[in-house]
């Protein structure tokens, strides 16, 4: 080999060397210090307990994961620590938005998550449609947030509230009620799974005997409860926030009415709280939706099992033990770490697509993790169970349906007195 052609090997060799930690050294800069996580929560107001508690299981999951060094990245082939940046939204969907927008334009997140419930979900799908930016949607569930024009949503945690009611509608078909009073809140939550709950009861022939909608501040339902007794119900459900079914329910001990079969939503979610709340007699004998961790699934194949959890969170010195809304902010964690690690950039797009690979092959501690097309959670369904008085005082929570999950039966009609 002449002298000539070693130095161009050299010179080669030198050049490729020179380029491989120039591209080191170009993705360790290229790669944040953290991944900032944007949310919001009510630090007052009407949704101030459930956005909270939805709140502290996202901060649960964000130490528990930089505990570890943080999420794996696969665009920077590395952990990089979580950081979440959150405002105050208090309860308010005006204050929500701008907030929203400074996540958005000012903090330049580089993931957006919901605040609790749909109310606090609406303002932001347009905007992050606007911004093509994905919001990751955790308990906001109303159907009509999802469509096939907006790929910049994606919902992590409970179904789309428009199939909620479907296991309600089977079991009081079942069990021969034709007779049902419905109330509900006039938003997006509760009004889509009252058509829901109205179309499921007509395909067997049921329309119901009351049927009113009220603002989603409303607090008190003495006449409407009169009224709705003066048809003479089998079923009396109540389709609210957890401020309307204290409200409701209250309305009801003090009244002096009594139903054959009374449900609300948020009991099954939030038990504890609501014994405190509306009292163990005004729940005694009455429905909900029972989510996890009162209920637990046994097939988890993406992070802590239920039971886990538990011991975590109480580890972790939290003085209540964990409710619906906790595993939901943890779960979203999760899911989103996981389609991190799989996502070939950091494009929105492209992180929505790699949640979706997780779609249909994947269960969390709230149950199936299943999309359908418009990015709505449909994987889980949630059971119908009755809180039934036991001798030391306590309410047992008995799942009554579907048959596959049923812990007991139900006491039907309710006692008098």
């Amino acid at each position: 080999m002449t002298f000539k052609g070693s130095r161009l090997i050299a010179a080669s060799a030198a050049f490729a060397l020179a380029a491989a930690i120039g591209a080191t050294g170009a993705s360790a800069q290229t790669a944040p210090s953290v991944i900032k996580i944007g949310t919001l929560y009510a630090g007052s107001g009407e949704f101030a307990v459930s956005s909270q508690a939805q709140y502290d299981g996202l901060k649960f999951w964000a130490k528990k994961v930089n505990k570890d060094g943080g999420v794996f990245v696969k665009t920077y082939n590395k952990k990089i620590p979580v950081k979440i940046v959150a405002y105050d939204d208090q309860s308010s969907t005006s204050t929500a938005t701008t907030l929203y927008n400074q996540l958005i334009t000012q903090d330049h997140v580089d993931l957006l998550v919901a605040d609790f419930g749909s109310v606090l979900t609406s303002v932001a799908v347009p905007l992050t449609k606007e911004h093509n930016q994905l919001l990751v949607d955790v308990t906001g569930s109303s159907a009509g947030f999802f469509s096939s024009d907006n790929k910049y949503l994606v919902d992590l945690s409970i179904p789309s509230s428009g199939v909620w009611p479907i296991p309600l509608a089977k079991y009081l078909i079942k069990q021969g009620v034709k007779k049902v009073a419905i109330v509900y809140g006039s938003n997006d939550f509760d009004s889509s799974q009252a058509d829901t709950l109205k179309s499921e009861l007509k395909k067997a022939g049921i329309t119901p005997v009351y049927d009113h909608a009220v603002p989603t501040n409303e607090t008190n339902y003495t006449v409407l409860l009169h009224a709705a007794a003066a048809s003479k119900p089998q079923a009396m459900v109540e389709l609210g926030y957890m401020s309307n079914d204290v409200a409701f329910l209250k309305s009801l001990k003090s009244s002096g009415l009594h139903f054959p079969m009374v449900f609300t939503i948020f009991p099954g979610q939030f038990k504890a709280l609501m014994e405190k709340n509306a009292g163990k007699d005004a729940l005694a004998y009455t429905y909900s939706y029972p989510a996890p961790p009162i209920v637990k699934y046994d097939k988890v194949s993406l992070g802590l099992n239920t039971d886990q959890f538990i011991n975590a969170w109480e580890a972790d010195g939290h003085k209540s033990a964990p409710n619906f809304v906790n595993t939901a902010g943890y779960s979203t964690g999760i899911l989103l770490a996981k389609a991190l690690s799989t996502a070939s950039d950091m494009k929105q797009l492209t992180i929505r697509s790699a949640l979706e690979g997780l779609s249909g092959n994947t269960s969390t501690l709230v149950g199936p993790f299943a999309l359908s097309q418009t990015g709505a959670q449909m994987g889980e369904r949630l059971p119908v169970a009755q809180f039934q008085p036991q001798k030391d005082g306590s309410l047992k929570t008995v799942v009554v349906y579907p048959d596959t999950m049923a812990t007991g039966k139900a006491i039907y009609p309710a006692p008098q007195g």
